[in-house]
């Protein structure tokens, strides 16, 4: 073969190899797309809603996942001894920021120190350790908070208004939920102002709840508050169906416990919660740092009646709470 046709043909064979090698070349100089980790304490399942709310957020801030964000999720599935694992193993993916609820923030700030931290709980941060202040929270950890232990008392409240003749109320609360002791004491007080006596029963796992609504069934009260938190809220069906059994007026935090059967719920809406959790955590990956985020308080609330509940139980709302209910259930 002469010279200059083995030259033209080895020329060939390089230019070929190196327009195959251009879209590697492309692919590697790409941006590495932010991973986000998102954990809860709960199951999957009842977590469905607030995940496409997170989502939402993060699109408002320019955020989609699986295009220019992906997000990692982990549950806990109702198992604390779960989570030190978990948490363990979204830092060993080298996660750019990292999401929890109440249930998984303690294993979240004890694994962590630098990785962005975006908490959403029903409790005080300040009380429970996570932040020094609320308008500067300082360090890699920010977040939302709705304030269940003052969410509790205003259940309290209505409570009292629905059922004004009934003396004797109770509170269900589960012993492992971090910020209950604090949440017992407002709710002791609140009860002492109302006049009426307060029943704490405690639950460890939903073994306890038979023995736990005997109880309140002896005890002849009149009228239960069912606080907020992942453990409570995930066993909502058989909480929801031993009230109606022993026919005790129950007020909860969670719409949702209002749709499955519940007799009235007033809390913070969670969904409006973790959609200001994707903001945040937009703002974060755009480069905000997270001690520069003030902790937002949630600020809309929600009161939901079953009205079929409330026949059932013989129960007339009074027309100055049904004036005003955000939804009512028939």
């Amino acid at each position: 073969m002469p010279f200059d046709q083995l030259k033209r043909r080895q020329f060939i064979t390089l230019l070929g190899g190196a327009v195959a090698a251009w879209p590697l070349a492309t692919r590697a100089q790409q941006p590495r797309i932010p991973v986000i980790g998102f954990l809860r304490s709960t199951t999957r399942d009842d977590s469905v809603r607030l995940v496409l709310a997170f989502q939402q957020g993060l699109k408002l801030g320019g955020y989609f996942d699986g295009q220019n964000v992906a997000i990692d999720y982990r549950w806990a599935d109702n198992q604390a001894d779960r989570q030190p694992a978990l948490v363990a193993d979204l830092l060993a993916r080298h996660v750019d920021v990292i999401v929890a609820n109440q249930g998984s923030s303690a294993a979240v700030m004890a694994a962590n120190k630098t990785v962005p931290f975006v908490f959403v709980i029903g409790g005080d941060p300040i009380k429970l350790g996570l932040v020094p202040s609320l308008s500067r929270p300082g360090g890699n950890v920010t977040g939302l908070t709705f304030l269940q232990e003052t969410v509790v008392v205003k259940q309290l409240e209505l409570m009292h208004e629905i059922v004004p003749q009934e003396k004797s109320f109770a509170v269900l609360v589960h012993s492992a939920t971090p910020g209950t002791d604090l949440m017992l004491k407002d709710l002791q007080e609140a009860a002492r102002v109302a006049g009426v006596q307060l029943h704490s029963v405690s639950v460890k796992d939903e073994r306890d709840f038979e023995a736990a609504f005997a109880t309140l069934g002896q005890e002849k009260v009149g009228a239960l508050v069912v606080p907020g938190g992942a453990f409570l809220l995930s066993r909502r069906n058989p909480i929801i169906g031993l009230a109606a059994r022993y026919r005790i007026p129950t007020i909860y935090s969670d719409r949702e416990e209002v749709v499955a059967g519940g007799l009235l719920s007033y809390g913070p809406s969670q969904t409006e919660a973790y959609r200001g959790a994707g903001i945040y955590v937009s703002k974060i990956l755009k480069g905000t740092s997270p001690a520069n985020l003030p902790v937002d308080e949630s600020t809309k609330f929600e009161v939901v009646i079953n009205l079929q509940t409330a026949k059932s139980l013989g129960i007339d709302m009074p027309l100055s709470l049904l004036m005003r209910v955000t939804e009512i259930i028939e």
